[in-house]
């Protein structure tokens, strides 16, 4: 059949997908959504510093990313299922290279976030190691409004690449219509929630405007949930997954270590910059190690993965995170990389790659083979909503005890705290994956993917 042929009534076929330019397409926009979730850390003091952000309002621009991309992330798929991948690629492409344009000439806190929350809403559709690295470099030689504005070209080189490598693959199906009001419900009850837990560095936690902007935010979860059992569309997610014990505790386990790593990356920026008075650059290079162990981790868990249980890798990879943000904890102004950054680092990031492919694997495991996508879905999910509570509540803790008179020992005293309590959600997730997961056994030598599966079974 030759390329764009009639393939019966209404339906068109594209021309043969080129795997090469498929491939690329899919690296380039990975590495995008990868990249911006780790190049503006090093950017915040001086995003903070050009357009007047307050300690607590900065954190605002790593919320609006992560609340409607966690947010609208099951909303992207089943989209994409109805709708069709290519065409809601293309648009989510599109969206998050406008965005990212926004944000690059933003004027006023207000103009950022809302670029920030276009992107998440983006990367619905759409290097860690070296996001660090570049918004580093990006930061203190061309300007912190690069690390958005680097986006930009990326963002159009994607287009160009999924607009001829991604067919448009078979006709969507056309079931029901995805649960646009249950997303829409979620995301606006995380967004008050954080907003709730934001703004008791002005109101205390029992002041009325705190309580009624948190009873608001109760309420909009409380009639998602209920929106998701009685919607005659296509939920986002089915509430009986949660019944699943490997499923609550992987997903239990994933919000706790997110909230726990986004904060470290937060805090290590903002204290290797305005306590130690380490350049952006010189701070992303210092970030590498923590990068490069959790390429280390995530290997050394394969390793083990076939002698030891998943449920005991994330208790082992919890407990060795906690151990290095309690090293972090002790950070002085006075301190220096090797003994303050270096070591922590390392252990942290081993700890945490040990985690990455056991929680996955926990995370979909007795699933239905239909609901698999949705399992994996919700577990992203997961992590960017943990990332925005936790920072939200961590970053809040931290700027109390900071108090109104800033000095660099005052920041060092935020940050520890802000570090300490990280450690502490660990212990707590670890606890998690020791009491909620069921035991289970490493993978039998037959269910190992290995080259040796590709030799014929002994008898």
């Amino acid at each position: 059949m030759t390329a764009r042929e009639p393939a019966g009534a209404g339906v068109v076929i594209e021309p043969a997908a080129r795997p090469g330019l498929t491939l690329a397409a899919v690296a380039v926009v990975q590495f995008l959504v990868s990249l911006d979730l780790s190049v503006v850390n090093v950017g915040l003091p001086q995003i903070a510093a050009g357009l007047g952000f307050g300690a607590v309002g900065l954190t605002w621009v790593i919320h609006a990313y992560a609340l409607t991309f966690g947010g609208l992330l099951l909303l992207g798929g089943k989209a994409a299922d109805r709708y069709g991948r290519r065409r809601v690629l293309l648009l989510g492409l599109g969206l998050f290279g406008v965005a990212s344009l926004a944000g690059g000439f933003a004027q006023e806190p207000g103009h950022l976030v809302a670029a920030r929350a276009a992107q998440g809403v983006g990367a619905n559709a759409a290097g860690g190691a070296l996001g660090v690295l570049i918004g580093g470099l990006l930061t203190q030689y061309a300007g912190w409004r690069w690390v958005m504005l680097v986006n930009v070209p990326m963002a159009a080189f994607a287009l160009a690449l999924a607009r001829r490598g991604v067919v448009a693959g078979p006709a969507p199906v056309h079931g029901g219509r995805p649960d646009v009001v249950g997303a829409v419900l979620a995301t606006a009850g995380m967004t008050l929630l954080v907003f709730g837990v934001v703004r008791t560095d002005q109101y205390s936690w029992a002041s009325p405007e705190t309580l009624a902007t948190l009873a608001v935010a109760v309420t909009l979860l409380v009639a998602f949930v209920h929106v998701e059992r009685t919607t005659t569309r296509e939920p986002l997610i089915r509430l009986g997954l949660f019944a699943n014990r490997s499923v609550a505790g992987a997903n239990a386990f994933t919000l706790l270590i997110g909230a726990a790593m986004a904060a470290s990356f937060y805090f290590m920026s903002l204290y290797l910059q305005q306590v130690l008075g380490t350049g952006p650059a010189l701070t992303g290079i210092m970030f590498l190690p923590m990068a490069l162990g959790v390429v280390v981790g995530s290997l050394l868990a394969v390793k083990l993965g076939y002698r030891v249980a998943p449920r005991t890798l994330l208790v082992i990879g919890g407990l060795l995170t906690a151990s290095g943000f309690a090293w972090f904890g002790l950070i002085s102004p006075d301190g220096a990389f090797a003994t303050d950054v270096l070591g922590p680092s390392i252990i942290a990031s081993v700890g945490f790659g040990l985690c990455l492919g056991p929680v996955v694997s926990i995370a979909t495991a007795g699933v239905a083979p239909s609901e698999t996508g949705t399992a994996s879905g919700l577990l992203n999910s997961s992590r960017q909503l943990g990332a925005s509570l936790g920072l939200a509540a961590l970053g809040t803790a931290a700027h109390q005890r900071t108090g109104q008179t800033v000095t660099p020992e005052s920041l060092n005293d935020g940050y520890a705290l802000g570090l300490s309590l990280s450690a502490a959600l660990l212990v707590t997730a670890a606890l998690i994956a020791r009491t909620v997961l069921r035991r289970t056994r490493p993978p039998a030598p037959a269910e190992q993917t290995d080259d040796r599966d590709l030799l014929p079974a002994r008898k």
